[in-house]
């Protein structure tokens, strides 16, 4: 049944059996997660103090969010190509292969791509997490 509901998410620039594949992965990952969700402990919410919570120490939440908005930001800010293997491989899934048909690439141009990607992710990260750990101070 889901995938007939999904059916107009495929665009045809890939295998049906990879777009199935990704579908059948995304809905267990989905199903995990919910169960992960259902049985962890509850945690404090915004309103209530914690009595171990020292004043002054970081909070987890917010710290993860301020990660993950950095990270969209440097996504965005890499060169298209980077951008597209990066997005393409790290974060849909696909193979080398299938990037390679997908943009036009050849294999090993999808891979340098990916490591040039990965690369100045690694480093543009590092400086946001070094200027905001100074900027606490």
């Amino acid at each position: 049944m889901h995938v007939f509901r999904k059916i107009h998410t495929f665009r045809g620039e890939s295998a049906l059996s990879t777009w199935l594949y990704r579908v059948t992965t995304n809905l267990i990952l989905r199903r995990l997660q919910q169960q992960k969700n259902r049985f962890a402990p509850q945690r404090e919410t915004w309103g209530e103090s914690n009595s171990q919570q020292e004043t002054g120490k970081e909070d987890p939440r917010l710290t993860s969010l301020f990660d993950r908005m950095s990270l969209e930001t440097a996504i965005d800010r890499l060169p298209n190509g980077c951008k597209a293997a990066f997005v393409l491989h790290d974060v849909q899934g696909y193979r080398h292969r299938e990037i390679s048909t997908i943009l036009g690439y050849s294999i090993a141009n999808s891979k340098s791509q990916l490591h040039k990607a990965r690369k100045r992710l690694r480093t543009s990260l590092t400086r946001h997490n070094f200027e905001r750990a100074y900027r606490g101070r």
